[in-house]
Formats: structure tokens, sequence, C-alpha cells
């Protein structure tokens, strides 16, 4: 659904999209003028699906549930950015901060784009993220993805104290505000939530005026809204065999908005073991599996209710069950099935066959975990990867 804007002051009172589930966790430039926005393909490589395209490789720098070390954090990103990889993302729950983390990687990356994965939608105010995206984008030389999302009830409301209300149409506000930010116009703006009517503008001129914005999304509505206003998109324990009904989903909500297919970047976070012989395979699969666990179990009932309506209803009910006695038992009740559908183990030359394969069903930019290991050993994983990618 076209949303309209005339001037710079938006009317969006009508639009009203019903929640089904919440949006969690959150290049090329969408054209965000006034009137109906067209938008446009990103690049061919971005959109490429031929198991023949170029790989870019993005990595997750850290688990924001379960941060580990930052000196060695840093440093597993500085190499990255040496050997190709395409991207580096952080995102942020109840522990470090995101965007000050962010700043701390963009001194020690040259070429790396830095992503925010996600910026939830409520501890900040749009004009706050903002600025502080443009403050990034700056200082990196126009490196910056900002990805967005609601999170979800438990950590908005009792961890950020404010309440879970209306995220479908507060993402929808964020990401009309911001755009218009900045492109530096008179911000006027009147929607269902946001009433800004003093015609500030932003104080210095960003180097872009715009910065990609990247929605989290898993539910039928929520990817309608990507599709409608976002560059790309970023699900979490999406099973690759349906990323063809993932594109399908995005783009009719492109067509409703005007916008051309091949307007969001598929860029799913995966969780990848890599496991350099055959004695580490058994230990990368149980890696591979705590996280699908927990996401599952203890981030609330979206991952399992996406996971039910793909088919492995049967399988989430055994982790649920699993929960009972503890982490270690829900790890164990994870189904080869389901692991094999929403994450890679194995070598790297395996990895990258993976990888391809789903590139081939529609996946754009895969949004990998950072290997584990100490520095020395977390390097030798990356440099095996991006070896067997042709990143370098």
């Amino acid at each position: 659904m076209p949303h309209s804007q005339q001037r710079l002051s938006f009317s969006i009172t009508n639009v009203a999209p019903k929640l089904d589930a919440p949006l969690y966790h959150g290049y090329a430039v969408r054209k965000r003028q006034t009137g109906q926005r067209k938008g446009h393909p990103v690049n061919a490589d971005e959109t490429a699906s031929s198991s023949d395209a170029p790989l870019r490789i993005g990595i997750v720098a850290d688990a924001p549930t379960f941060p580990g070390k930052w000196d060695a954090i840093r440093e597993n990103v500085r190499v990255a950015d040496g050997l190709g990889y395409d991207s580096v993302w952080l995102g942020e729950a109840w522990g470090y901060e995101l965007f000050t983390s962010l700043a701390d990687l963009l001194r020690v990356t040259s070429r790396m784009k830095l992503g925010a994965g996600i910026a939830n939608i409520f501890s900040r105010s749009p004009a706050v993220i903002a600025a502080t995206a443009a403050t990034l984008d700056e200082r990196s030389g126009g490196r910056m993805v900002l990805g967005l999302g609601s999170s979800g009830p438990q950590v908005v409301e009792h961890w950020h104290g404010v309440p879970f209300s209306q995220p479908l149409q507060r993402t929808l506000e964020y990401v009309q505000i911001i755009d218009a930010i900045l492109r530096r116009e008179p911000l006027n703006f009147k929607g269902e939530i946001f009433s800004l009517e003093r015609g500030f503008t932003i104080r210095f001129t960003p180097i872009r005026d715009h910065i990609p914005i990247y929605l989290a999304s898993l539910g039928p509505k929520n990817i309608q809204l990507a599709g409608e206003v976002a560059d790309g998109i970023l699900p979490v324990y999406w099973p690759g065999r349906d990323y063809p009904e993932l594109r399908a989903q995005l783009d009719a909500g492109s067509a409703k908005a005007g916008r051309p297919a091949g307007s969001v970047s598929i860029a799913p976070y995966l969780t990848v073991a890599i496991a350099l012989d055959e004695a580490e395979r058994a230990t990368a699969r149980l890696r591979a599996a705590a996280p699908v666990a927990f996401y599952v179990g203890r981030m609330g009932t979206f991952y399992a209710d996406m996971l039910s309506r793909h088919g492995f209803s049967e399988d989430v009910a055994a982790i649920l069950k699993g929960w009972e006695s503890g982490h270690k038992g829900a790890i164990a009740a994870v189904s080869d099935r389901l692991l094999d559908a929403t994450a890679i183990i194995g070598t790297p030359d395996e990895v990258v066959a993976r990888l391809r394969a789903w590139q081939a069903l529609g996946m754009n930019e895969p949004l990998i975990s950072m290997p584990d290991g100490a520095p020395d050993q977390v390097a030798a994983r990356l440099e095996a990867l991006a070896r067997a990618a042709g990143l370098h």
C-alpha cells in the first residue's frame, strides 16, 4: 500500500497495519522523494540468485544475549575486514550498547559495511537513531547500514520500561521520519504515533541523503511492510528451502508500493559452524544447535511460531519439551531436520556449497555467525572460508 507524502508533511492516519508477529533484531539507496516512492532494485550482485554469482558474506560479530570478550571481538572483526568479508553486524539486547560498539568497530575496519542489527524502535526516538546513524555514516565514509526492529514485549516493557504497542505502525513511522531527517527537509510529520510540527532540520549535512534500512521481519504483515519501505530484510532461522516464498512475499509488498520486484535484499542471520576436519563435525553441530534451542524456547513465541508455520511444529514442540530439563535438554532435542534447514555445519567448502544453494533460491546477503575460539582459531576459520568462497 503506497503511503502518501505531500511535501514533508506525511499523512498516514489511513494506514493501520495489524501486527501478526513483532519485528526483531534490526545497499543501494532508495528513491525517497515526495509523491509515490518507486524504489529500485539493489544492484545485480545483490539480487543475483545464480549459484555462480559472487558471494557477499557478512559477519555477525557477537551474540547480544551472550556477549564475548570485546578485545577479541575487535581483533576478529579486524581480521575479517582484511579477508574481504562484506559487512559486520552487531545487535543489542540487555548488554553492550549497539552504536557505541559500532563506533569502536569503525576504528578497526576500513572497508566493511557497518550494520546495526538491530536498533529497536522503542528505546530511542527516530531523531536519535537518524542522528546517530548519520554521524557513524560520516565517520566511516558512508559504510553504515541501519537495521530496525521492535524487539519483543519482554525486553521493551521490562528492560526499557515502555509499553509495547503498535510495533508495525511504529516501524513504518520510524522509517519515514528517519528518511526525512537524512534528506534535511523541515520535519513536519503527522502520523498515528508521532506528531512533529516545528520543522526542525538536522544541523549538519549527512554525506548520504539515505542510509540503507533493513527490517527484522518474520510474520507475513511484517514482511509485506519490508517489501513496501525497506532496502533489506533480516530474517532469523528462516528455512533455506523457503527463500522463494520470502521473495514472493517481499515482491508482493513492493508491488503494492509501486516498487519493482527485487527491491529488497534478503540478508538472513545464519548460524554457521565451520569444521576444519571430521573430528570437529560433531562438536560443530552441538554448537550450532545451542542458539536454535535458545531462540525457539527463550526469545518469545515468534521464532517458534514462524518455524511451525513452515512445517516444523513437531520439532518446535520437542525443543520446548526439552527446556523442561534445561538448556542442555533443549539442545539435545534440536532435530537434525530442523538444524539442517536453518543452520550450516561443515567444512569451508561445504559451507560455501550450502550458501550457493540458498543463494540460488533467493538469498542475497548471508550474515553468518563469527566462528568460535581464540583469535588465532577464529582467524584460521575465517581465512579458510574466505578462500573457499573466493573473497580475496
